[in-house]
């Protein structure tokens, strides 16, 4: 994934760790399975290589909240750069998943001896926290059919990527409900409704077609 400072300049982040001499490891996930729970300590910084991650709140009442379901590129774990103590939210993968594992002393101790890497990093950071607040924004003021259609355009990264992905990770219908704050039920009918008008195709995967723009923009 390219990240964009400020001044335009290009950040990859793939590329930072591993021409910043981070120390890292790799850790395999099966489908399913938890990579870290919330009020877990926050030690770490992740990048998924590959699969995919969901990113859950629980709330002091039971519910629980996605927040995210993050790809191939993305970063996650990094509340422990703002001296966070415990983890804020479960990470769970749901495909098998294979992420960098680094520690957060790792890097903070590069981002102090590069600096020209700061403020690219920070900026990512940055973005990341918009988008999430985006979608809060979101589940307050659109409609369940306007909040699904972007939040499978946001999974497909159209806008984010000159590219974007032909085919989804597989999300569950439940996982997308929870996304988006509606019931399963919800999610079923305008999936359905989306592959009649033919936004979306699946059968196995999922495809997202930039028809479904019309949806997500529409007022």
């Amino acid at each position: 994934m390219k990240m964009k400072s400020g001044k335009n300049a290009s950040f990859d982040v793939e590329s930072f760790l591993k021409s910043a001499g981070i120390g890292r490891r790799v850790k395999e996930f099966r489908k399913s399975e938890v990579i870290f729970s919330q009020g877990d300590p926050a030690v770490n910084v992740m990048y998924v290589r590959h699969g995919a991650v969901k990113l859950a709140v629980l709330s002091s009442s039971g519910k629980e909240a996605v927040v995210a379901v993050l790809g191939p590129g993305d970063i996650f774990g990094e509340w422990c750069l703002a001296n966070h103590r415990v983890c804020i939210a479960t990470a769970t993968a749901i495909q098998p998943t294979s992420v960098l594992v680094i520690k957060k002393d790792e890097i903070v101790r590069v981002l102090h001896a590069q600096h020209t890497l700061c403020e690219p990093f920070v900026s990512y950071m940055v973005e990341k926290t918009i988008r999430i607040e985006e979608r809060l924004l979101d589940q307050l003021f659109n409609s369940t059919e306007k909040r699904l259609a972007r939040a499978l355009l946001r999974l497909a990264r159209y806008g984010n990527e000159a590219q974007p992905q032909a085919n989804l990770p597989k999300v569950s219908q439940q996982t997308l409900a929870e996304m988006i704050g509606t019931t399963r039920t919800q999610v079923n009918l305008f999936m359905n409704k989306f592959r009649k008008l033919r936004y979306i195709d699946y059968n196995g995967g999922l495809k997202v077609h930039r028809s479904l723009l019309s949806v997500a923009l529409q007022d």
